[in-house]
């Protein structure tokens, strides 16, 4: 069993920065892979970026280039430092873990969630 828990969230302005944490609880073995997804109103969650145990990254090409992915290890903290803030970020970010090697940045590829963080951008 794994527990997550999001901060960081708030409102920015456009073309500002925000980083967002999750502090994991739990058997380490079961998130080895760790991502951040978001989901806006009426929209499907979309996974934004992940890293695997070995640091090795992946981004979705609206992330990427903007958005930074890491983990602190010794704290059990993931991280996503966003850049460059568009509205269009708007949304409902999510940590997620999973026990098995990344691969796939798809919501069915993590078996486990945090609560969310708002994040919102204004023009």
């Amino acid at each position: 069993q794994v527990q997550l828990v999001e901060s960081g969230g708030g409102s920015v302005q456009a073309g500002g920065s925000l980083r967002l944490s999750c502090v994991a609880s739990g058997n380490s073995y079961s998130r080895r892979c760790m991502g951040w997804f978001r989901q806006a109103p009426g929209k499907q969650r979309q996974g934004v970026a992940s890293i695997d145990s070995n640091g090795r990254t992946k981004y979705d090409d609206s992330a990427k280039g903007r958005f930074t992915i890491s983990k602190d290890n010794a704290q059990n903290t993931l991280y996503l430092q966003m850049n460059s803030l568009k509205p269009e970020d708007t949304a409902m970010y999510y940590c997620a873990a999973d026990r098995r090697v990344c691969w796939w940045l798809s919501r069915d590829a993590f078996g486990f969630w945090g609560q969310g963080t708002q994040v919102t951008v204004s023009s």
